[in-house]
C-alpha cells in the first residue's frame, strides 16, 4: 500500500502539471509544470521526502527503459533522419561546446564571488 499511495502522489502532481498547462497561456509542458510543483511541495514540507522516495528511486532506475521507443523511431525513420545526420552532428557538437564552456564559466564566476565574500567577511572580522 505504501508504494500506491507513494504513486498516487506523484500521479496527482503530474495531473496538477496538466491542468496547469491547459489553464496557464504559456508554451511551457506540462511536464515541467509537474516539477517545479513537486519541487515547491517537498520544500515547503507540504510533502515530505519519505513520502515519495521509494517509487521516485524506482522511476528513475527505470528511465533508460523509456528511451527505447524513441530509439526504435529513429531506426525506423533511418531514411529521412540519414539526410540531416552531418548537419545534425554539427549543430550537436557545437552547442555541447558552447554549453560546455558557458556551464564552466558561470561556475567560475559563483566560485570567484563566493570567495570574495567569504574574503570580506573574515578581514572585517
Amino acid at each position: 500500500m505504501k508504494y500506491l499511495k507513494q504513486f498516487t502522489i506523484i500521479l496527482g502532481v503530474s495531473f496538477v502539471g496538466e491542468l496547469f498547462k491547459y489553464i496557464l497561456p504559456f508554451p511551457i509542458p506540462a511536464s515541467i509544470y509537474g516539477m517545479v510543483l513537486m519541487l515547491i511541495l517537498l520544500l515547503t514540507g507540504i510533502i515530505k521526502v519519505e513520502d515519495v522516495k521509494d517509487v521516485s528511486g524506482f522511476l528513475i532506475e527505470i528511465m533508460p527503459i523509456m528511451f527505447v521507443p524513441a530509439g526504435v523511431g529513429l531506426m525506423a525513420s533511418w531514411s529521412e533522419f540519414a539526410k540531416v545526420i552531418i548537419p545534425m552532428s554539427i549543430i550537436t557538437v557545437v552547442v555541447l561546446i558552447l554549453v560546455m564552456a558557458v556551464t564552466g564559466k558561470t561556475s567560475q564566476m559563483i566560485i570567484n564571488v563566493s570567495k570574495d565574500k567569504k574574503e570580506g567577511k573574515k578581514k572585517s572580522e
